[in-house]
């Protein structure tokens, strides 16, 4: 039987959707990071927490990309369904899980986005049991990382902070 394409031809078509399905998505990439540099400097964040920010988003593009080549190579659509719907039920239980890691990403972007901490700032956590007070020295993927007054390096999980009342006792902009 004689198909009315070969396999060369069908590989070519894969290529051009991929291509096609890949540049808007790129395009849109740059368009964010160009957005996400714009925010940093107008609230004047460090670089250590753009680029932490960056590594997310990275990671975000990594598995759109994988999804949408899995779709145009061939993977089966229950498979890419069921893959699809793991992952966004992966990312909700993370939205919602306070000791999660996918929590602590999702908390270190919300911080990035909206909260007004920036490193050099000397802050106190307010917790009921122990108060941290101290420097803020660098906020990671997972963790904020303070220094405090006596010496000590403290790592509070990213999820963490954004549920503590935290008091910005003075910041780099004040002095």
């Amino acid at each position: 039987m004689i198909s009315s394409f070969s396999d060369i031809d069908i590989y070519k078509i894969h290529l051009i959707k991929t291509v096609v399905s890949l540049v808007p998505l790129f395009v849109f990439r740059l368009l964010l990071v160009q957005t996400i540099r714009k925010i940093a400097e107008k609230f004047h964040f460090s670089t250590e927490r753009v680029k932490v920010t960056f590594r997310i988003f990275n990671l975000l593009f990594a598995i759109i990309t994988v999804v949408i080549l899995a779709g145009i190579w061939g993977v089966e659509r229950k498979d890419l369904l069921f893959f699809i719907t793991s992952t966004v039920s992966v990312l909700g239980i993370a939205f919602f899980a306070q000791w999660s890691i996918l929590s602590n990403i999702t908390s270190g972007l919300v911080m990035f986005f909206s909260h007004p901490l920036k490193v050099g700032d000397k802050l106190k956590i307010m917790e009921k049991d122990y108060e941290v007070e101290g420097t803020l020295m660098d906020v990671s993927i997972f963790f904020m990382h303070i220094k405090t007054n006596d010496g000590f390096l403290v790592t509070v999980p990213n999820s963490v902070a954004l549920q503590k009342t935290i008091l910005i006792v003075s910041s780099e902009e004040d002095e």
